[in-house]
């Protein structure tokens, strides 16, 4: 109907996780729902015949199949509800039984493609080892089987292509409650778990990476380490550190997408190279001290790295999809090399800077926010690269963390720590809701709802803006908005008396 944007009827499209929106919200009013709606125009008239049918015929066809109970089996929402009670049964479980993560037995974890989190066809289903599987009462059904990942240290090996990675991915998304027909209905994760990786060029802005890295040349700081260009081995001890700071108690690693001198160095490099001339402490030497003395567990890929077969508590095996725990055989295998790789204690970190931001206004509400996908968060002339923050599942996601980053920098940063700057903003959100960071009279249903491990990488990932740079392109945008005036006078002024208008 018109042109552009012109009768789009547009709301947040869900996928297969379940998070917290506010497309649907129950307050004081009732039920509301939202939505955007293009008005129909042709240029700057509107489409009167065509915003009739949208407001009288369309929209309440829309909430006659959306809001009432009669568009829908009463069987599958009694189903749909009793799958969220039994997942978070499941969470609870988790924490007693100290495990990390439960996969069930008869999940599908392999995805239709690389650009679709439907299950595949006819794939393997899961089967846990007989050594690892743990029953699980829940509130609905029968008692569920599956592998429980117990705290420490786990190490997943196997060739190429036999679903070492397909298996951490689903991990990855198990911070998050899926939706029936997924698959990955009873794949649970803590929830506080952070995929890491390396990051080559992001920003890093006052970390403490000296348990990792110490004596780099020049002098460099790095008890107190920023830079705009962070290297392979920099950004992945920076995301280690402030994965510690955001409070998460497991961490998600691939060797494929690590730095390889941050995550090893074997017998002969340190027979060349001796500890006083590299920076680098490798987190293999870290692994240990970082479970015993501060209760955060491990689950590693590893398909080269054999350094961290003599570090884990338990080693599986993936073979044509299927698991098979091969502990007691990887710890045959590496009796003798266990007392070459030293154990390095890992210090008691305290995390005290503040947040270093430039901010291109002076007025917290003058930010203007722009998504993509889950790419990129952009405020005004501040753009922060997110799409290395894996686990980030929904652009709705992106756009909660613009309005979230908004917030904070609404905040007097230079008298607060880190923790105490994003717990403020934080804890205002999961009190309220997200409509405490959604601007008055803008009810958009697009906002979904963050963890405070993605908002805390989100902020240390904001970069440093030059004066100079926000000047030349206030004053850009100010020129492109006079020239628009221009341009709208001409257009009055050649059509006054009458005119085509």
């Amino acid at each position: 109907m018109g042109s552009g944007k012109s009768g789009n009827l547009s709301n947040c499209r869900t996928g297969q996780e379940m998070l917290q929106r506010i497309a649907v919200t129950f307050g004081e009013s009732g039920l509301e729902g939202r939505f955007e709606a293009g008005f129909p125009a042709r240029g700057r008239s509107i489409l009167s015949d065509a915003l009739e049918t949208i407001l009288f015929d369309i929209i309440p066809e829309v909430v006659k199949e959306t809001f009432f109970a009669a568009a829908y089996r009463p069987e599958v929402l009694t189903k749909r509800m009793q799958l969220a009670v039994n997942q978070a049964a499941i969470r609870k479980q988790l924490e007693q039984l100290h495990l990390t993560a439960f996969v069930a037995d008869g999940a599908v974890l392999p995805r239709e493609s690389g650009i679709s989190e439907r299950p595949m066809r006819e794939a393997v289903a899961f089967q846990s080892p007989e050594s690892m599987r743990v029953t699980l009462r829940i509130p609905y059904g029968d008692a569920i089987s599956g592998m429980g990942i117990r705290e420490g240290i786990t190490v997943i090996t196997g060739g190429g292509y036999h679903g070492k990675s397909t298996l951490l991915k689903a991990l990855e998304a198990g911070v998050y409650n899926h939706i029936e027909g997924d698959g990955r209905e009873y794949v649970l994760t803590r929830e506080d778990a952070v995929k890491i990786r390396s990051e080559d060029g992001r920003s890093v802005r006052h970390c403490n990476i000296s348990p990792f890295i110490d004596n780099l040349p020049l002098g460099t700081d790095t008890l107190d380490f920023s830079t705009e260009n962070a290297s392979g081995s920099t950004s992945q001890a920076a995301n280690v550190i402030e994965a510690i700071e955001a409070g998460s108690r497991l961490f998600l690693i691939d060797e494929d997408t690590t730095a390889t001198n941050f995550m090893i160095r074997d017998a002969l490099m340190s027979r060349l190279i001796s500890d006083d001339k590299e920076p680098i402490r490798p987190f293999v030497r870290k692994i240990k001290s970082l479970f015993a003395d501060h209760g955060i567990s491990t689950i590693i890929v590893a398909g080269s790295c054999g350094d961290y077969l003599a570090k884990a508590d338990c080693v599986l095996m993936l073979d044509a999809y299927r698991v098979k725990d091969i502990t007691k055989k990887a710890e045959a295998l590496t009796e003798q090399e266990k007392g070459s790789i030293p154990d390095e204690p890992f210090p008691g970190l305290t995390f005290s800077k503040s947040f270093d931001i430039a901010v291109p206004k002076d007025r917290h509400d003058d930010y203007k926010i722009r998504t993509t996908g889950t790419d990129t968060v952009s405020l005004n002339y501040a753009s922060v690269d997110v799409r290395y923050l894996e686990q980030l599942k929904d652009g709705g996601q992106c756009i909660t963390l613009g309005l979230m980053l908004r917030e904070l920098l609404s905040l007097n940063l230079k008298s607060m720590t880190k923790q105490e700057a994003v717990d403020a903003v934080y804890g205002k959100v999961q009190s309220l809701g997200l409509m405490a960071v959604t601007p008055k009279g803008y009810p958009s249903g697009h906002p979904v709802m963050v963890r405070k491990q993605e908002f805390f990488a989100c902020a240390d990932r904001l970069r440093q803006i030059r004066p100079e740079v926000i000047r030349e392109k206030e004053e850009e945008a100010a020129k492109k908005a006079q020239n628009g005036r221009e341009r709208g006078l001409a257009y009055r002024d050649r059509y006054k008396g009458g005119g085509r208008h």
